[in-house]
């Protein structure tokens, strides 16, 4: 293989991202011992968290499952921590284990080189070669914009959550949010609580809203807690009898669920339930409205499923992200050398699945690949998954990079 870009070869291993999965896992390496180098290809680590949040968000779990390793939260911070007491976490947890990324830095391009067994990683005028690469880039990379007929054609204002800050500057708007995720019923709420007039659009899945306490215990603590002692469908048969007392029939406002309970369908198919922070008293009250699905946008609203048209002076799209892995975790050209070496090491690009940019093997699983590729923050299991990959991925190149070092030390010795 030959390159114009100036080579630059790591005895260790390439983080390429700095959101906390990235962070993470540097700083588990650094405690045992392994050097690291992270690229980023943004000017700040953590950026979703500091560049593409509203203000209003807090940490839809309990703190003490947001921990990332080796570092708690500071015991005055409540329970579920605001956007800027995690983002102090972030800053005091980066200062403590001295992460230094290298900025500005895009991947390009990625890919395994069998004739070396090496990875060549291209960003910047600079080429990589490192024997290790981890891909923290994460389940939330790039903004998903959906296909709907005639989005280009309206006037207003048309964002993406991870353009939206906070809900003053719609007060007495008409604003449609397109979306049910956590991300849109707290959008909604904001703007409601700013004097907007807000429908809802629940873009084509059916939905679980559980509230984010039953009975004043966490609903995700007491799932975990619950499940050591009881099969799935049981504990979701519980959570949704619980789930009806407390907010009722959430069929009644347009909001249907789906046939199997929120935990199975989470380990199925990776869609979360919403943990409800008061979005859906707003819905059963009146001041948040369910309307059907788009038909098609025109220039001053939309057009829906029902054949009614509404204006809007907003629309904001909580249509969520996907991973963009795909997009530089490059697959080898077809020649019979490539062929070979396939054979002989193992086919290691398709350890993310083309379509979804996520691994290919499941949670706990799905840490790991071949030829040193390494998967963290793809579990679908939030922050907790993130740290539990950190810890699984140091521990494992800790021990290969200890035998690499000790069989160079022989080699230096005998030669």
């Amino acid at each position: 293989m030959t390159s114009n870009l100036k080579q630059v070869w790591f005895p260790g291993p390439l983080i390429v991202g700095a959101g906390p999965s990235g962070i993470a896992t540097a700083a588990c390496l650094k405690e045992r011992g392994v050097p690291y180098l992270i690229l980023e290809k943004e000017t700040c680590f953590a950026p979703s968290w500091k560049l593409r949040t509203y203000e209003r968000l807090k940490l839809h779990l309990p703190k003490q499952y947001c921990e990332l390793p080796l570092m708690a939260f500071p015991p005055e911070f409540p329970t579920y921590p605001t956007k800027q007491q995690f983002i102090s976490y972030l800053d005091a947890y980066v200062e403590r284990f001295a992460v230094k990324p290298l900025f500005d830095m895009a991947v390009r391009v990625a890919e395994y080189d069998a004739s070396i067994r090496f990875w060549r990683v291209k960003a910047g005028d600079l080429e990589f070669i490192c024997r290790w690469l981890i891909v923290a880039t994460g389940e939330n990379a790039e903004v998903v914009w959906p296909e709907i007929r005639g989005i280009s054609r309206f006037r207003g204002q048309l964002l993406h959550t991870s353009c939206y800050m906070k809900g003053d500057g719609h007060r007495g708007e008409k604003v449609l949010v397109v979306g049910s995720g956590n991300s849109g019923m707290e959008v909604a709420l904001d703007l409601c609580d700013n004097d907007a007039k807000v429908s809802m659009v629940f873009w084509l899945w059916q939905l679980h809203i559980l509230p984010r306490e039953l009975l004043g215990i966490s609903t995700f603590g007491l799932s975990m807690a619950l499940l050591k002692w009881l099969p799935v469908k049981a504990v979701d048969a519980l959570l949704l009898f619980g789930t009806r007392l407390l907010l009722g029939d959430t069929e009644k406002y347009g909001i249907k669920r789906p046939a199997i309970g929120p935990l199975e369908l989470k380990s199925a198919a990776g869609k979360t339930p919403v943990l409800d922070i008061g979005t859906f008293a707003k819905i059963k009250s009146g001041q948040i409205k369910v309307v059907p699905d788009i038909n098609q946008f025109t220039r001053k609203g939309a057009e829906f499923v029902d054949g009614e048209h509404e204006e809007f002076d907003s629309i904001i799209l909580a249509t969520g992200y996907k991973s963009n892995v795909t997009s530089w975790l490059k697959r080898k050209k077809k020649d019979f050398y490539v062929s070979y070496c396939r054979f002989a090491y193992g086919k290691e690009e398709e350890f993310f699945g083309e379509k979804d940019g996520f691994p290919r093997t499941s949670f706990p699983n799905s840490w790991r690949g071949k030829n040193g590729l390494y998967a963290a923050g793809f579990t679908r299991r939030g922050l907790l998954g993130a740290s539990m990959d950190a810890c699984k991925i140091a521990e494992d190149i800790a021990n290969l990079y200890g035998a690499v070092d000790i069989r160079h030390k022989l080699n230096t010795i005998t030669s």
